[in-house]
């Protein structure tokens, strides 16, 4: 009996639910009320305040992440509102691949509609894309189609509603409407707006602008819903080019090279008064919109027989602007800067007269002038008339080694001029503790040291404008998106280069230059032009090749432009070291643009304008002309922009009795152009 009472089951008794537990129930509810409320209050508060940022955080992680809203990049304009390169909008038609796979009825009607309405798109082609990626909810199935080709097919896909999963973005192309005119300064752009070359390449930051973004994501309802930050168009430049200028210098390089040919020829126009380029162009014009064809230049035999590095340098070569990237042996177009050296200096004076026998002894070595019989006594406005070289040595020996030197850099010789487009060479000078008597004699009429055009044209513009160093410069003004003038260029003085006394008696003297000297192939008729002839003796000498040039301003009483002929190598002539041919080159380009530039005649004019020859080499002028320019010794090698040169001292330069050139050099006379440099002998 008690065993069985001992197995009985203990029964613990009942707790009842007092009012102390009630309360803490009570109070845990009551926290737990009120952090909801705070949490639902501080929700409200972030998508009041922050919400668009969360809700594109969130889209951007759905199904459809986003797509760019592509910006158009900003125009270039010539410096007469002439639209010199644009970005045109097109199409680019987008496949949902995904969606138009979601019914079976999407299918064929999409990629058929696909193939019909898109020339190289075919059924093969989406049904690839059905094949590799059908999940793709973004796949490009052709890119830049016009307006008209997008409204055409969304045509047809209000005929027929089971054309699905197609539609379109903005993109833009690059557009030149002029095709080859100002290749040299405009540049082009690659994919992506990446400039290439000129304007475009070295304001392709202030061309370019920002991408917009657009979000998309699927909604409840399977709507695609598309949320749009729109694109920042990029700014326009307003170019100091003019249009009308620069076709007028193309075609009479091309004109030129039609009837002669040469290696390459190079023209500079440039306002002297602001450092402005008007005009810059070279041989190997190309078409912007097509830059890398070089069909224009290589026969389809040549072009299949490159490899692809052969390729890239052509096509380097035709894209280089040879009118800043090439250094050269200037000759006698650097004369002037040689006599404003010493003017400045009084080391000479405006009368002083010089005589010249055909040859000077320069610490034992000769160096002739052209004409070997020499010039007799000249005034310096007659060394500059006659382009003589004695005269010119005289001065350099006066001047001396560091003046000298001094002088070439002051002049902006061996040092980039900053003109803003992409290339620029420095060009080679000797160095001041190495220019030797030799050297310095022949530095002194511009062999034996490189430069660029941009760095003669714009150190010459300071001779003639009173001595005003500008900086050469290709860009006017920036407009921004809606077209106002966001920033101008204003004009950059760097230095004061000469005095107005040394600049009035350059002009003079230049002036008689073309009217009675070595330039009148540059005469203009009612203009007064003055200017400079070069025919300068490459390198090596042996091969007995020329550069022949012409640099001069308009007018020369108050000159509003600077031109720079420049020809490397003529081609089928009957003698390349002919000046004249540059000087008649210059001559027609101004007779053109002068009145484009409204700059209009002050002078009376004659039929006849002066001594022309007949024909390269030929000459029936009346001015006497005994010039030319000799080369020295070891001179500096034809440059490029990657600065090499093969240029020494007098320590090598030839001695009595060895021919430089390879062949006894003539100093015959020549009534309108210019003879080639003597070589030291």
């Amino acid at each position: 009996m008690e065993k069985r009472r001992g197995n009985q089951r203990k029964v613990k008794p009942i707790k009842k639910f007092t009012n102390r537990m009630s309360a803490r129930l009570m109070f845990v509810f009551g926290v737990v009320l009120a952090l909801m409320s705070v949490l639902i209050v501080r929700i409200a508060t972030l998508n009041h305040t922050d919400g668009v940022r969360y809700e594109k955080r969130v889209l951007s992680q759905q199904t459809y992440t986003s797509t760019a809203v592509p910006y158009q990049r900003g125009s270039i304009f010539d410096r007469n509102g002439t639209v010199l390169a644009y970005s045109e909008k097109v199409y680019n038609v987008i496949l949902d691949v995904y969606y138009a796979l979601s019914d079976e009825k999407y299918s064929e009607p999409t990629r058929k509609a696909l193939a019909d309405s898109f020339k190289d798109v075919t059924e093969k082609t989406v049904n690839d894309l059905y094949k590799n990626k059908p999940n793709s909810r973004y796949s490009i199935i052709k890119k830049g189609i016009t307006y008209d080709d997008m409204e055409k097919f969304k045509k047809l896909e209000e005929k027929d509603e089971n054309i699905q999963g197609v539609w379109f973005e903005e993109d833009y192309n690059r557009k030149y409407p002029y095709k080859t005119i100002a290749s040299d300064v405009l540049g082009f752009t690659a994919s992506g707006n990446v400039g290439t070359w000129g304007i475009e390449q070295y304001y392709s930051d202030i061309l370019n602008g920002t991408n917009g973004i657009e979000f998309g994501y699927i909604d409840t309802d399977l709507k695609l819903k598309r949320t749009v930050k729109p694109a920042i168009n990029g700014s326009s430049i307003v170019s100091t080019i003019d249009s009308n200028v620069q076709k007028a210098v193309e075609e009479q390089i091309k004109a030129f090279n039609t009837e002669y040919g040469s290696k390459n020829m190079g023209v500079v126009v440039m306002n002297p008064n602001n450092g402005e380029i008007l005009a810059m162009a070279s041989n190997e014009a190309y078409d912007l919109n097509n830059p890398t064809d070089l069909t224009p230049f290589y026969t389809k035999d040549e072009i299949d027989k490159m490899s692809d590095k052969e390729k890239l340098a052509a096509l380097n070569k035709i894209w280089r602007n040879y009118t800043i990237s090439d250094a050269y042996e200037p000759g006698s177009t650097f004369k002037p800067f040689t006599i404003a050296a010493g003017l400045e200096e009084n080391v000479i004076k405006q009368n002083d007269t010089f005589y010249c026998d055909g040859v000077e002894d320069v610490a034992g070595t000769l160096i002739h002038c052209s004409n070997r019989s020499g010039h007799g006594e000249v005034t310096l406005t007659q060394a500059l008339m006659k382009s003589c070289n004695d005269a010119l040595m005289q001065i350099g020996a006066k001047e001396g080694s560091n003046l000298f030197s001094s002088y070439q850099k002051f002049f902006g010789f061996g040092t980039k001029t900053g003109i803003d487009l992409p290339g620029e060479a420095n060009g080679i000078l000797i160095a001041k503790d190495k220019l030797g008597k030799v050297d310095l004699a022949t530095n002194s009429f511009g062999q034996n040291f490189t430069s660029t055009m941009i760095q003669m044209a714009a150190g010459f513009s300071s001779l003639v404008n009173g001595g005003y160093y500008y900086e050469p410069h290709v860009m006017k003004e920036v407009l921004n998106a809606s077209g106002g003038i966001a920033s101008a260029y204003d004009k950059k003085l760097v230095k004061l280069s000469v005095s107005s006394n040394t600049s009035e008696f350059l002009r003079d003297a230049l002036y008689l230059t073309v009217q009675e000297g070595t330039a009148q192939g540059a005469q203009v008729p009612g203009y007064k032009v003055g200017g400079k002839t070069g025919t300068a003796q490459k390198s090596p000498r042996a091969d007995r090749t020329y550069l022949v040039s012409f640099i001069g301003c308009v007018p020369t009483d108050n000159p509003q432009v600077v031109i720079y002929v420049v020809i490397d190598e003529p081609q089928n002539v009957i003698k390349q070291a002919d000046s004249s041919l540059a000087t008649k080159a210059a001559g027609a380009i101004l007779k053109e643009i002068l009145p484009l530039l409204e700059i209009y005649p002050t002078e009376k004019s004659s039929d006849s304008t002066g001594a022309v020859s007949s024909g390269p080499g030929q000459n029936t002028g009346t001015a006497g002309n005994n010039s030319g320019e000799a080369a020295g010794g070891q001179s500096a090698e034809e440059q490029n922009s990657s600065g090499q040169t093969g240029g020494g001292n007098g320590e090598t330069t030839n001695t009595e009795g060895q021919a430089a050139n390879g062949g006894t050099q003539t100093g015959q006379n020549s009534n309108e152009e210019e003879d080639p440099d003597a070589l030291p002998d």
